[in-house]
């Protein structure tokens, strides 16, 4: 059955057109011209399909495909089962090459041979290494020689640096005889009692050669004795104290005794 195409039938431009739209309306009479051409190709394609019925074997074979795929699977594995050792060799290869590393000592064989060749060489050196020695021991004794005078210089610079005479300490007196100091009164019933001893108190001598300060050090054993001998060297007058020539405020111990006659 055959279907003839439908003939376009172009119209008639109409009278009083531009030559634009007389453009634009041939122009949309081939468009139409070319979309039922179109359809009569499509209508006559779909008039043949009863007459085609291979594509239900083609889909029948496209199932058998993977069947011999499947059957030739299992055959395949035969033959890498064979080639695995091959591989396994190439593998052990890289595991000697860490090894590689090996000729580091290689140079030191030859550092370790040359001893025994220097020994020869040694035999007669003995003779100058028995010299070393001395040769050593020799700047031995000038090193021992600088440090002793090295001491030494360091000693005779701290004695030099040592101001020791220049700061002269004296002590405070109180024996000069122009100071008429008066013996400290023997208390009367101390007397009658037979009470005697010995009295040593610390005084601070200010740089006037006035007593300032005074306290018991050592008691007579008799408070009457004690008493009397601190408000004795209280009024005292003394020389006082120099820390090299000049005076200074310094403590000073006193002994008194009392002594019954």
């Amino acid at each position: 059955m055959t279907i003839s195409p439908p003939i376009a039938h172009r119209p008639d431009p109409a009278p009083g057109l531009t030559a634009r739209q007389r453009r634009l309306a041939s122009v949309l009479a081939a468009v139409l011209a070319l979309h039922a051409l179109g359809l009569w190709v499509l209508l006559a394609g779909q008039s043949e399909p009863p007459e085609l019925p291979v594509p239900g074997e083609v889909v029948t074979t496209a199932l058998l495909l993977p069947e011999p795929a499947s059957a030739a699977a299992p055959a395949a594995p035969a033959r890498p089962a064979v080639a695995k050792p091959q591989p396994a060799r190439p593998q052990a290869k890289p595991a000697q090459q860490p090894p590689t590393a090996q000729p580091l000592p290689t140079p030191s064989v030859p550092a370790r041979s040359q001893p025994p060749a220097a020994l020869p060489a040694a035999v007669p050196a003995q003779a100058p290494s028995s010299q070393a020695p001395a040769g050593a021991s020799a700047p031995a004794a000038p090193a021992a020689q600088a440090n002793a005078a090295s001491a030494s210089t360091a000693a005779g610079s701290a004695a030099a640096a040592s101001p020791a005479p220049a700061a002269r300490i004296e002590l405070p007196s109180s024996s000069a005889d122009y100071l008429n100091n008066p013996r400290p009164a023997y208390p009367g019933l101390s007397k009658r009692l037979g009470e005697e001893g010995k009295v040593v108190l610390r005084v601070l001598i200010e740089a006037d050669g006035s007593a300032s300060k005074a306290e018991i050090r050592s008691s007579s054993g008799y408070d009457r004795l004690d008493q009397a001998a601190l408000q004795t060297v209280l009024r005292w007058r003394y020389l006082p104290g120099k820390r090299g020539g000049v005076p200074e405020a310094m403590w000073f111990n006193v002994p008194i005794n009392f002594v019954l006659e």
